[in-house]
């Protein structure tokens, strides 16, 4: 109903503007969703080339796909709320992906990483990875607090040390970087299993995991006092530190939450992929961030929705589904992965320039 009364407001105010404003509105209507038509003419001409692209099993495909990148986006996404951004999201997700693989891998296996340790409880596992998430999520929030440096470079310096830390840690016990896989059933039951299907089609229970992250992170963004202060601080720092906003614990808090939710992220990947080493989680960040900014995440701070979020999820992943359906050199796709970000984020720095 708010949606529809906001619907006839806009007509309403369209009907009272002139010619001329009129010409205006529709060219700022074009080129401010021009993103969204692109992507919408993609999928047409990839249907009329491949019908199998709107099949069912490609739908379920795409859902799950996006699904698996929906806890990073909405992670980062706060970071970008607070006018920021985290190149260490990727490195964070590829570190535990690769603690969870480690810590569920099968008895059986020939060359389990701990030979002696029964995979652990997978709540316990859950908590592990979201604690190591957390922790760099809070180092980076609190250089970024402390001493006002840009999120670009501290994150750019942790995405450097975690990526060693990982390194590090595929070496332990001889493994010697080996890819770490021969996972545990039950953790590949309990992230990849299926308990319902769609038209014969299993969707993976880590969809459901999605949609539980969505709705806490609704929650934590629309119903609390932090998600208040994200967007207060990240609108204006200095207004939300008079009206006494703890700057310095907000930002501390949103990039600590960020890294948990890449933690969720690369427990996910891990069981999703089946066999984890140092690239894994290589460049999600960017994903992420283009997902974001497609979603309405503006880099100019303050502004987004976690709806928004998941929309640019789904829309990039439909992009990358479709580049696959045509059969697009997967080097070029990293081109055009490039040019969606950059279109992305000039669109919305267009949009800030405009009001000002």
């Amino acid at each position: 109903m708010r949606a529809f009364s906001n619907l006839k407001a806009s007509i309403a105010n369209y009907k009272t503007l002139d010619s001329k404003d009129k010409k205006t509105f529709w060219k700022e209507g074009f080129i401010n969703n021009l993103m969204y038509i692109l992507i919408i003419i993609a999928a047409i001409y990839t249907y009329t080339q491949n019908h199998k692209f709107l099949s069912v099993s490609s739908i379920v495909n795409i859902i799950s796909l996006s699904a698996a990148n929906i806890p990073i986006a909405l992670g980062i996404a706060g970071c970008i709320v607070l006018t920021g951004t985290d190149l260490s999201a990727g490195r964070v997700v590829g570190l535990t992906a690769c603690i969870s693989a480690s810590l569920l891998q099968s008895m059986d296996y020939a060359t389990k990483m701990f030979p002696n340790l029964q995979p652990l409880p997978i709540p316990v596992v859950i908590l592990i990875v979201v604690v190591v998430g957390g922790i760099v999520g809070f180092v980076n929030g609190w250089f970024v607090a402390q001493f006002k440096l840009h999120p670009f470079i501290v994150t750019l310096a942790t995405q450097l040390i975690t990526y060693g830390v990982l390194l590090l840690y595929i070496m332990i016990n001889g493994n010697n970087g080996q890819p770490l896989s021969g996972l545990d059933n039950s953790f590949k039951n309990f992230v990849t299993g299926s308990l319902v299907k769609f038209f014969g089609v299993p969707i993976p229970n880590y969809v459901w995991y999605a949609i539980i992250m969505i709705a806490f992170m609704w929650f934590m963004w629309n119903k609390t006092t932090f998600g208040k202060n994200m967007f207060a601080v990240g609108s204006n720092p200095e207004a939300a530190n008079v009206s006494g906003v703890s700057v310095f614990w907000t930002t501390i808090a949103v990039h600590t939450l960020a890294g948990a939710m890449y933690g969720i992220t690369g427990f996910i990947e891990s069981a999703r992929i089946g066999s984890n080493q140092a690239n894994t989680g290589l460049n999600y960040e960017c994903d992420a961030i283009a997902a974001c900014v497609i979603g309405g995440v503006s880099f100019v701070g303050g502004t987004g929705k976690i709806s928004g979020v998941v929309m640019g999820v789904f829309l990039l992943r439909i992009i990358f589904v479709a580049l696959n359906f045509l059969s697009i050199n997967a080097n070029l796709q990293y081109i055009i992965k490039g040019l969606i970000i950059l279109v992305a984020c000039a669109i919305d720095m267009r949009k800030y320039l405009v009001r000002k």
